[in-house]
């Protein structure tokens, strides 16, 4: 039932941009700094056709996904109503555990340690468990009351993450380490498929799902329970998070595409940043990117936690705080397995769920297309669901597993196979439910 919005207030334009500071907080994490100096590195003068690619699935369809919860009310139940309870509940499922305890929210501890300690202090098992100690004391302490959420990482935390990276991204411009350098034989070809996929990759519109309900939850604690103010203020922070992504992602790729003359060797982005910052700033540069990657995993992992938080908490009325502590404390255990065994189990995974979210979002904003949302919703999420799965054992290297004619499939070699199929059965479903319904009527 809609509240009046009498009775609901609305923000003052400091607490809208502190939303929006919040938001953008949430998405940027460590993965979002460095895919984009990595494509930058790989992408030399077609620097730009492959940032524009990048921005349409790093910065679009997360902003896309945004709108789509605020106008169900924020929730990724209320966006798998049309496939039922049975199957929206083990979708929503699936998607907060792999992007919570069991994958995302780990690998920021790990992420965090690997670029941000190591350098200085070396790594050993020992570091990593005292690290991700501290590190994860400090995440419950801010996820434990979402109430607050806003005031700590809107207010306190984003504006520090904010002059970091407007130091880095403006030493991209200002002062980079050479000229723009040559583009290698793929992006050549391709530059703005590669960008796209690399874009594709950071796996945002999974976190986007679980953050619908973090900007809801934050705007009820500040008073705000109009439906309709809601959906107003949940765009205006994806619309404020997508400017700021947008600026960050845009110097990096700079950053990376004037970086061959000294980083040509680097294996990742995470090195083309380290190499970057020590030849620019030096030793401080090292304190910089550390300050850079810690705060973006930290604001991430929060996000995800009281995400996790409030799902489980409605889905099985345990008590919120319950529900965290378990979680922080599983997050803990997965993160001493050090990052490499993370990233080995946790990409077949993420592949396969990855189009399953992108589908799903595109079809609830096109809900009013047709007449049927279950019949449409429930054979395109299936055939996705199939497609999806082939494309998580290519991932996990069971390749040999997959039958011959799935990987003849346009953007098949790019774990995009899906792509073409769903297309196809949304039309068909369409058309079918156009007849019927033209049928009923008569």
């Amino acid at each position: 039932m809609n509240t009046s919005t009498a009775t609901s207030p609305y923000l003052s334009r400091r607490d809208v941009f502190a939303l929006g500071f919040m938001t953008f907080a949430l998405f940027l994490g460590a993965g979002n700094i460095i895919f984009p100096a990595e494509s930058g590195l790989a992408a030399g003068e077609t620097v730009w056709r492959a940032a524009l690619g990048f921005l349409m699935t790093g910065v679009g369809l997360p902003l896309l996904t945004v709108v789509a919860l605020a106008r169900v009310g924020g929730g990724l139940t209320a966006l798998t109503q049309p496939l039922g309870r049975i199957a929206g509940t083990a979708l929503a499922m699936a998607v907060y555990l792999a992007i919570g305890p069991f994958f995302a929210t780990p690998r920021t501890a790990v992420v965090s340690y690997e670029i941000g300690v190591v350098p200085f202090f070396g790594s050993s098992s020992g570091g990593l468990l005292l690290y991700s100690s501290l590190y994860f004391a400090l995440v419950l302490h801010l996820a434990i009351n979402p109430n607050k959420i806003i005031d700590r990482i809107g207010t306190l935390i984003t504006p520090v993450l904010l002059l970091a990276l407007a130091v880095l991204g403006g030493a991209a411009f200002f002062k980079p380490a050479g000229d723009v350098g040559q583009a290698i034989a793929i992006y050549q070809e391709e530059a703005f498929l590669q960008g796209f996929l690399h874009g594709y990759l950071t796996m945002d519109a999974l976190g986007a799902l679980a953050f619908g309900v973090v900007i809801a939850t934050a705007l009820r604690s500040k008073g705000v329970q109009s439906e309709r103010l809601v959906t107003r203020y949940s765009i205006y922070a994806g619309l404020i998070a997508a400017v700021g992504l947008s600026a960050v992602y845009l110097s990096l790729f700079y950053l990376g595409a004037t970086s061959q003359g000294i980083a040509s060797e680097a294996q990742n982005g995470g090195q083309v940043l380290a190499i970057y910052v020590q030849h620019v700033f030096g030793p401080v540069g090292n304190l910089l990117l550390a300050l850079v990657i810690a705060l973006a995993c930290l604001t991430t992992a929060v996000g995800l936690l009281v995400a996790c938080g409030e799902f489980f908490n409605g889905l099985f009325n345990i008590a919120y705080k319950y529900v965290v502590i378990f979680f922080v404390l599983f997050s803990w255990l997965v993160s001493n397995q050090g990052l490499q065994q993370l990233i080995k189990v946790s990409v077949p995974v993420l592949t396969g769920l990855y189009p399953l979210a992108i589908v799903l979002v595109v079809l609830s904003l096109l809900n009013r297309c047709w007449k049927s949302s279950a019949l449409v919703f429930r054979g395109t999420m299936l055939v996705t669901l199939v497609f999806g799965l082939v494309d998580g054992l290519s991932a996990a290297g069971f390749s040999a597993w997959v039958p011959e004619v799935f990987s003849r499939l346009p953007l098949a070699e790019q774990q995009m196979g899906w792509l073409l199929p769903s297309a196809v059965v949304v039309l068909v479903l369409v058309v079918i439910d156009r007849y019927q319904a033209r049928t009923t009527v008569t």
